[in-house]
């Protein structure tokens, strides 16, 4: 199943960590993020990209043409330096489609742009090039594949953001405060799961989580997956501080391609019907 990343996006918020490069190449202890996404889907077995480039593409079309597999893994040197010998391997078995979806265009734009990547695809996946998560992947296709619908997402709660929501009565008076993380707000989580008919909600201009999921709402066409475990934005430096403190751990929970004593770790999750 091929995978569309939405990575054109100024990141405003994100240029005091990394003014000269694009949001998704900004490095979680030293890979960037979007590639972090990536092992993410190929861990569940996809990975067929489609990446959407837009504000400074060409530095992530250079990462991948200068890819070396010998820096990211384990290798044994032969003949003097002449022969590498991996002991395993990356993105060998990856292929990545680049295209430019241009420098302004919203997440709808960008995906109506590579339509003709996906005429061939009865189900697709999608996210954004700036959040990490554990989620089971493989749980949710399985589960959105026996339904008839035309749109799925991944919501979670923001427990990585601090402030409050604000409940007013008449006359402009608070009637509650409370903390977000626990008001039981659900959030977009921005892991999508899409039928090739999403393309028939979607017209020129428009963003595609507004009017184009009003439609599907409307139709019964869209569901949302309640996620409880891990999943973290990098939308600010802060962010980003918060993800290296994780990785710096050495088992950050959003790597679930990481054997842990030879197993993969197990994921609760809640039910989905």
């Amino acid at each position: 199943m091929k995978v569309v990343l939405f990575c054109g996006g100024l990141g405003l918020r994100m240029q005091e960590a990394a003014p000269s490069i694009p949001k998704p190449m900004v490095p979680i202890a030293n890979r960037p993020i979007l590639l972090q996404i990536m092992k993410y889907y190929a861990h569940f077995g996809h990975k067929d990209f489609i990446i959407c480039l837009g504000h400074r593409g060409e530095v992530i079309k250079d990462y991948f043409l200068n890819y070396n597999e010998a820096l990211a893994n384990d290798f044994v040197l032969n003949g003097n330096g002449r022969e590498i010998e991996l002991l395993a391997s990356d993105i060998d078995d990856w292929r990545i489609t680049f295209v430019n979806t241009g420098l302004h265009n919203n997440v709808g734009q960008r995906l109506r742009a590579v339509q003709n990547h996906l005429a061939d695809e009865e189900m697709f996946l999608a996210t954004y090039g700036d959040a990490v998560t554990d989620a089971p992947l493989g749980r949710l296709i399985t589960n959105f594949r026996g339904r008839d619908k035309t749109g799925a997402f991944l919501c979670v709660q923001p427990k990585s953001y601090s402030f409050h929501t604000v409940a007013l009565s008449e006359g402009q008076l608070v009637s509650g405060i409370q903390d977000v993380t626990r008001s039981g707000l659900w959030i977009n989580g921005g892991f999508f799961i899409f039928r090739q008919r999403i393309f028939d909600f979607i017209e020129d201009g428009e963003e595609l989580v507004e009017e184009p999921f009003a439609r599907l709402i409307e139709r019964r066409q869209l569901v949302a997956y309640p996620y409880e475990g891990f999943w973290a934005p990098m939308d600010t430096l802060k962010d980003k501080h918060n993800l290296e403190t994780l990785a710096a751990t050495g088992h950050p929970p959003w790597e679930v391609w990481a054997a842990r004593n030879g197993n993969t770790p197990e994921l609760e999750t809640a039910a989905w019907s």
